[in-house]
């Protein structure tokens, strides 16, 4: 008794976004937020803020934005408003990722159980033969 055992698709699997087709956009979103959570950011970030305020407080540049720095606060303002959103973009895509490979993942594993199940049945009835004899 042969089964043909072929991978059925769910409706939650046709809706998923593969990462091939997403849009220019999408991609950029990514391509951004994995940037800015990367150390190398994070440390040109720093060296830019401390170069900031090391020139405005030494007087390197005609201190451009005095204690309290309130033109540097308002440049980091701007930019904590812009990379917020696209780091959530990108992090709602990769739940919707994890949420459909979790589907797929219980999928594999309700046929896998009905195959031991099945395999199961069959070791018990060729047991029962044996016994027989």
């Amino acid at each position: 008794m042969r089964r043909n055992y072929k991978k059925k698709s769910t409706e939650k699997q046709k809706q998923s976004i593969p990462i091939a087709r997403r849009t220019k956009s999408q991609r950029l979103a990514d391509i951004t937020s994995r940037a800015i959570g990367s150390w190398s950011y994070i440390l040109v970030q720093t060296v830019f803020v401390f170069v900031w305020i090391s020139l405005n407080v030494f007087g390197f540049v005609r201190g451009w934005d005095p204690y309290p720095f309130i033109f540097l606060n308002l440049a980091l303002s701007i930019v904590a408003t812009y990379t917020a959103p696209i780091i959530l973009m990108s992090q709602n895509r990769e739940a919707e990722r994890d949420r459909n490979r979790a589907i797929n993942d219980l999928a594999t594993d309700r046929r896998a159980e009905r195959r031991i199940i099945a395999l199961q049945k069959t070791v018990d009835r060729i047991e029962r033969k044996i016994d027989k004899k």
